[in-house]
């Protein structure tokens, strides 16, 4: 109700109020200020202006020196260390998907310090079902991860586990198993 009201007082004379208003006299822009003003190529000043000499720039253009040299080119690398991964802080990868199911690249090699999705979850299912033989100290050297980083993965984030929650209802709908 009372936005109806309000629409009402808004709305009112309101073709009115646009001509009262559009009828008025526009304000005028304030005058540029000489100093701003560009000079006109026709005026004898701004031809004086470029074709003068300026002497205190000329001497100060005079004192600059600039000298270039290229770049020493570095030695080639030696394409063992790309796939090795020793000089270049990346480790080979030691899984990958076969073919090309997922639509990813293929890639060779991984930072060190990060695992592909296929050797984390090789990484976390092995710990899952063997702890004793995948520890988080083999994991973290197998893969070149930080020890505290492993500890904290394998503890916070365990794959492949389902949990039925039982409904707090007996009369709740269930699965029944045939």
């Amino acid at each position: 109700m009372g936005a109806r009201v309000g629409r009402m007082f808004r709305n009112f004379n309101l073709e009115n109020r646009v001509h009262r208003e559009l009828a008025k006299e526009k304000p005028r822009m304030a005058p540029r200020h000489p100093d701003n003003l560009p000079l006109t190529a026709s005026s004898p000043e701004a031809a004086d202006a470029v074709n003068q000499k300026n002497d205190t720039l000329l001497t100060a253009l005079r004192s600059v020196y600039v000298e270039s040299t290229d770049p020493v080119a570095a030695p080639a690398e030696d394409s063992k260390a790309v796939t090795t991964g020793k000089e270049t802080g990346r480790r080979p990868l030691k899984f990958s998907l076969p073919g090309d199911m997922f639509g990813t690249v293929e890639l060779t090699d991984v930072p060190k310090g990060k695992l592909t999705i296929v050797e984390a979850m090789k990484a976390l299912g092995g710990h899952q079902h063997q702890p004793q033989t995948w520890t988080p100290e083999k994991i973290a050297q197998e893969y070149c991860l930080d020890l505290k980083d492993t500890k904290a993965v394998l503890e916070f984030f365990v794959p492949f586990k389902v949990e039925i929650i039982p409904p707090k209802s007996g009369t709740g709908k269930q699965i029944k198993a045939s």
